[in-house]
């Protein structure tokens, strides 16, 4: 099938309306979608926009929902809580969409998911981690894990598959860091995990100096370090450089190439909790990580998968609603039973979804499988 990609450029914000098929507007489905296009998090951005784009191309290809083709209007959210809510606003009253995505962070996606449980439009959550973002209502719904979570499989990772017990904490402080250190801190003593230390940064920091000279004199046996590939890269390259060898264990942050690219060398042997595994042989997640890589032009990362699994949960509720009611949708979402590249979803009533956690680990320069924790007890997440 023919596809049509309109690019439009909108006054005060970067917006991105792509289409696929030859439809008129009086054809399509609307579904907001906003991401930071622009700005220290442009890379995830870039990954995010497009597994939404491939996942409605997809869809569109196979002939739509109800006859109708679905058409993704994109927002640049520049990773800023005070550019969402406005952003929520346009989407809602502009865009009339019935459905919204975040392929954001924690910030912009906490502040936008009030204003769409305020108009009662349906808001999905790909990867934002920030656990206050489903209790802002039942029409919020996440596909991810919470940062409290995969901070509990770090525990487990570090304390039982690893077997390393003395470990020295360095936490980004914004809501990505500090929700991941609370959960690792819930889980770590019952691993047998001792917290020598704790040091922390801000997202501004790419030099580490003062850090890393503690961290030697301290000798853990491990570091659980949170961060976005854009401050993991430097942070690692610094502490390998410094001659720390010890396990590196970071989070869906550094779930990115340019992690790699930065680190270089040091990021050799990295290790990390996310939601894809790039060795799967899960068809869903082999067609997906195929089909992104010849559409996009470069490797796939967490926040690519993640954001193609939130549209294909829409789509599918919107399928199954055969109505733009967004009572309905909602209604749909919450019963969502899907499998997708990032596991099989299916949502507790605060919103949120129980899946295994994948551990991967740098080896001759990609990503690769390092194991799974799939631990009912220990992921589960809170139902109200």
């Amino acid at each position: 099938m023919k596809k049509n990609f309109i690019v439009m450029m909108l006054v005060a914000s970067v917006a991105i309306v792509g289409l696929w098929g030859g439809a008129n507007a009086a054809d399509t489905v609307k579904i907001g979608f906003h991401a930071p296009l622009t700005g220290f998090a442009a890379s995830d951005g870039k990954s995010s926009s497009e597994g939404a784009k491939l996942a409605v191309a997809q869809i569109n290809e196979a002939g739509g929902i109800g006859g109708k083709m679905l058409e993704l209007v994109i927002y640049d959210d520049q990773a800023k809580p005070a550019q969402a809510i406005p952003i929520a606003n346009k989407l809602i009253g502009q865009d009339k969409v019935v459905v919204a995505v975040s392929g954001s962070y924690s910030g912009p996606t906490r502040s936008a998911a009030g204003v769409f449980q305020e108009a009662k439009i349906p808001y999905v959550s790909a990867y934002a981690i920030h656990p206050d973002i489903t209790r802002a209502g039942d029409y919020v719904f996440r596909t991810s894990f919470l940062g409290e979570i995969q901070g509990r499989a770090g525990a487990k990772l570090i304390g039982e598959t690893l077997g390393k017990k003395k470990v020295v904490m360095i936490t980004l402080q914004n809501d990505f860091g500090k929700s991941l250190a609370a959960g690792f801190k819930e889980a770590n003593e019952s691993y047998g995990v001792a917290i020598i230390n704790e040091y922390e940064y801000s997202m501004k920091d790419r030099q580490f100096g003062s850090i890393v000279a503690k961290v030697k004199a301290d000798q853990p046996e491990a570091l659980y370090a949170s961060g976005y590939y854009f401050t993991a890269g430097p942070l690692v390259s610094q502490l390998r450089a410094a001659g720390i060898d010890v396990p590196i264990i970071g989070q869906e942050g550094y779930d990115s190439q340019k992690f790699i690219e930065i680190a270089g060398e040091s990021s050799e042997g990295v290790i990390i909790t996310t939601s894809l595994d790039r060795d799967s042989d899960v068809p869903e997640t082999r067609q997906f990580i195929e089909e992104f890589e010849k559409r996009a032009g470069f490797k796939t990362d967490m926040v690519a998968a993640s954001s193609h699994t939130a549209i294909m949960v829409v789509a599918e509720a919107m399928k199954k609603a055969g109505t733009t009611d967004s009572k309905a949708i909602r209604d749909a979402v919450a019963q969502t039973d899907l499998k997708v590249s990032t596991g099989t979803i299916k949502f507790n009533k605060l919103g949120e979804c129980m899946k295994a956690v994948q551990v991967q680990v740098v080896k001759n320069g990609n990503w690769h499988r390092h194991s799974v924790i799939d631990d009912p007890k220990l992921l589960a997440p809170p139902s109200e």
